[in-house]
């Protein structure tokens, strides 16, 4: 009798970085399969890992894996389970010792999950609010998981630690022409000297108020993709910059808005504020970098192959780093006069 394991595979991008799952089927006698998934930040107040369990069905007895990954008891372990990081720093001879510091994971739930394919609106997360340290030229760490399963046996996994003291936005503003052009503006920053892999973003948020309405928050964003740091134009040092087209801005306010809004009878007396513009720079640790190249290889694979990275021993999944810095640049000043003095889009000066 062939068993049928179903295991929730989360891919953690960013959009570096949102989460969805597919189905990988495995044939063995059942067994109990952990599935661990984890993005440590320095930077973050909270961190999280998510700790479940692969469901099954049989040749003789068959499931609906979406019917069943609805059921909260189908892929969580009952109770809490003893889970642990511990601490690791780079030692004299290429090794890493034990720190003696120890974070205990305790669980939350989270009540405002979105549907979709796993159980709704609650999850089940473990936990911790201890500091974890970003590397440094002269220091430079590592973070073990340890977890005992109900029957005893130990699940471990380990990763590096992305954002380090130089991982910095260095552009302080960027320009947008409304005529058609090919100028380029460049987007600078300077890298992370222990991530693999990086995704750039720029969003511009605005407010709109509709006569006899209340404000509305809204923005418009352009995403780079994700790319190895190779896949910029290297500048000097330790710094890099990608090049964005300078007619997004107002070719994509166009599409957002409807061009012409205040004289469309039909959206009378539109006014809109500039609230920021925000560059923002996701680094993430090689383990998401191999989880990240293995999965588009199975996507541009012609006949279907299926490969599962992980890096958990004992189980399935990923236990990995990431960081996010974010930076509000300025608009330059020949953008702000095309938005608030050429243009009858409602754009106003507060």
């Amino acid at each position: 009798m062939n068993t049928y394991y179903f295991i929730p595979i989360f891919t953690l991008f960013i959009a570096v970085f949102t989460s969805c799952s597919t189905d990988v089927e495995m044939y063995a006698e059942y067994k109990d399969v952990p599935i661990i998934y984890a993005m440590l930040d320095s930077r973050a107040d909270t961190n999280y890992v998510k700790i479940t369990r692969a469901f099954c069905g049989t040749n003789d007895n068959p499931i609906d894996a979406n019917e069943v990954a609805l059921i909260y008891d189908s892929s969580n372990y009952p109770g809490k389970l003893d889970a642990r990081i511990y601490e690791l720093k780079y030692s004299y001879g290429g090794t890493y010792e034990y720190t003696g510091r120890m974070f205990e994971l305790d669980t939350m739930t989270i009540h405002d999950k979105l549907e979709g394919v796993f159980y709704a609106p609650e999850q089940m997360v473990y936990y911790t609010t201890e500091p974890f340290n970003a590397n440094t030229e002269s220091a430079k760490y590592r973070y073990r998981l340890v977890m005992v399963k109900p029957d005893g046996d130990t699940l471990t996994a380990s990763t590096s630690m992305v954002g380090d003291e130089e991982f910095s936005i260095m552009t302080n503003g960027v320009g947008f022409q409304m005529a058609p052009t090919n100028d380029l503006g460049r987007i600078f920053f300077r890298a992370d000297g222990t991530a693999a892999l990086y995704e750039v973003a720029m969003q511009f948020n605005y407010r709109e108020q509709l006569a006899g309405h209340e404000m509305k928050r809204k923005h418009i964003r352009r995403a780079f993709g994700t790319r190895t740091l190779d896949q910029f134009i290297y500048n000097a040092g330790n710094s890099y910059y990608l090049e964005y087209s300078q007619n997004w801005l107002f070719n994509t306010l166009a599409l957002a808005i409807g061009g012409d809004t205040i004289v469309d009878p039909e959206h009378p007396n539109v006014v809109r504020y500039v609230d920021d513009f925000v560059i923002s720079i996701s680094a993430a640790g090689e383990d998401l970098y191999y989880y990240y190249t293995t999965n588009q290889a199975q996507l541009d694979s012609p006949v279907g192959f299926v490969s599962v990275y992980s890096n958990i021993n004992g189980g399935y999944g990923l236990f990995s780093s990431r960081t996010t810095v974010k930076k509000a640049v300025n608009l330059s000043k020949n953008t702000r006069y095309e938005l608030y003095g050429k243009t009858s889009w409602g754009f106003q000066e507060q």
